[in-house]
């Protein structure tokens, strides 16, 4: 049983304007245009937080003319959910089971 979360992908969630684009990824592909519109981000601010997230694996692009198109990768964050959801099968069988180490 896994009892770990990737804490990698963690930091590149943590910040909040990351979060945003992928909450918006998760409805439909957009362009960086769009994803100005909705954020309020700066163009250069944008496209770094999309590179990291490009690196991280969570996004991924796609050309289309001269426009480039982002889509969330599902399968980052069910990963991401799935080692949360065995964390907390852990702690479940730890209350259950009244699991505690002894004080010396």
């Amino acid at each position: 049983m896994l009892t770990s979360v990737d804490t990698d992908l963690l930091r590149v969630l943590a910040d909040p304007l990351r979060l945003r684009i992928v909450t918006l990824l998760a409805k439909e592909t957009l362009c960086s245009t769009h994803l100005i519109e909705e954020t309020g981000a700066r163009q250069t601010n944008l496209s770094n937080h999309l590179k990291v997230l490009r690196e991280a694996g969570v996004v991924e692009t796609e050309p289309c003319g001269r426009f480039t198109y982002y889509r969330l990768k599902p399968d980052a964050i069910a990963a991401l959910a799935g080692q949360f959801a065995d964390l907390a099968d852990s702690a479940r069988a730890t209350a259950e089971n009244n699991v505690k180490r002894s004080c010396p």
